[in-house]
């Protein structure tokens, strides 16, 4: 077990480096509590763990100490921060805490306490339909994609076809706000069409979500204040996933861009509400979706991007590394804007995926097959960040 100490007040890890034995299992990889970090690091040095033999932490995750597991079982994914870094807004199909069948969007406290009497997790949805893509407002309402207006049963999967792996584009999703406990549901962005992946700028004057109104499954700026949307990309390919930088002032996605017999494919695929996500790679632009630039081109899948907290960087999921070896594999990787000084994060050799940075940028929330009890199951951690 490597601990770092670091002296927080100049930001930089001293040269020292203790090594100590585990001593059973009353020895933690989380020993300061998530929970409590921003405490810790305003009132002196913290002590940063980094545990080869918990099943939470990997040799080579140098940016990542004190992880810890805050979901056990099923699939658990795409968990982002409150404003105030107290919870995560995540989505789960996992029958202990979902009946349903698909996914629910739950909230859950970071420190792993009751979120409501004898429960760690509230649910925030209906309970109806299939929901994704769930985040918080800056007036402490949520909102999220769900299909419940169209059916309250879990729409009918999608399977892979002719060898294609695919997600389905449901067209009932609508964009759906509410309080965190699920009460005052009401429709916030719908129509015609698939409507979801929506996030939140940090100043919460913006919204930024994945429509297919045009015709084309591209990015839609709404605004708070007035309702208004403003379509901002328009070239032939999935766009979405969208993040806003820490500024509010560039936005960040997974985009694909098919060409030729590809382009043909994508169309055919889109008219079934499917999308093919095997070739991505991930842009930043401004917010009114100028000064495009495209930060990877790598091959494989690149997506779930979210900025570092500088606004310089972007940490993303991809299998480019493994393609030709074990595509089903995906890693975290961090990256500069201008896609200069690629960096690998995660080395679990299973999947790790959908980072997002706390508000303070001193922690990162992440979903991961490691440390699962069935191979297949999805849970959600949460890690202090090394810089």
């Amino acid at each position: 077990m490597k601990v770092f100490r670091v002296q927080t007040k100049s930001k930089s890890l001293t040269l020292a480096l203790m090594v100590s034995a585990i001593l059973g299992s009353a020895v933690a990889v989380g020993c300061a509590d998530p929970g409590n970090a921003s405490d810790e690091a305003s009132n002196g040095p913290t002590e940063l763990v980094q545990d080869p033999s918990s099943g939470l932490w990997f040799e080579g995750e140098r940016h990542f100490a004190n992880v810890r597991q805050l979901t056990f079982g099923g699939n658990n994914a795409e968990a982002y921060w409150s404003p105030d870094g107290t919870q995560l807004i995540f989505q789960s199909d996992f029958a202990g805490i979902n009946p349903q069948g698909c996914d629910q969007i739950f909230v859950m406290n970071v420190d792993g306490s009751e979120v409501t009497p004898g429960s760690q997790y509230q649910l925030a949805s209906t309970g109806d339909g299939r929901t994704t893509c769930s985040y918080f407002l800056p007036d402490g309402r949520i909102l999220y994609g769900s299909t419940h207006e169209g059916s309250l049963e879990c729409p009918a999967p999608v399977f892979s076809a002719e060898g294609r792996y695919v997600w389905p584009i449901y067209p009932d999703y609508d964009i759906y706000a509410a309080n965190p406990d699920g009460s005052n549901t009401e429709l916030l962005i719908g129509g015609e069409g698939y409507d979801t992946e929506a996030t939140v700028s940090p100043d919460g004057k913006w919204v930024i979500f994945t429509s297919t109104r045009s015709g084309d499954l591209e990015l839609w700026r709404y605004e708070m204040a007035t309702g208004d949307v403003l379509q901002l990309t328009d070239e032939l390919g999935y766009d979405g996933g969208a993040f806003f930088s820490p500024d509010s002032k560039k936005i960040v996605w997974r985009a694909s861009r098919p060409t030729g017999e590809r382009a043909e494919v994508y169309k055919q695929l889109l008219a079934e509400d499917k999308v093919e996500p095997s070739a991505l790679d991930i842009y930043v632009a401004d917010i009114d979706g100028s000064n495009v630039q495209r930060v990877t081109e790598l091959p494989g899948a690149n997506w779930a991007p979210f900025f570092h907290p500088s606004g310089e960087r972007i940490v993303f999921t991809t299998n480019h590394h493994v393609i030709d070896t074990d595509p089903r594999v995906f890693d975290m990787f961090i990256v500069d804007l201008d896609g200069s000084n690629l960096e690998q994060i995660t080395h679990s050799g299973t999947f790790d995926g959908f980072p997002m940075f706390s508000p303070d940028g001193k922690r990162i929330a992440f979903s991961s097959n490691r440390n699962a009890e069935d191979p297949r199951d999805t849970n959600v951690f949460v890690a202090d960040w090394v810089d």
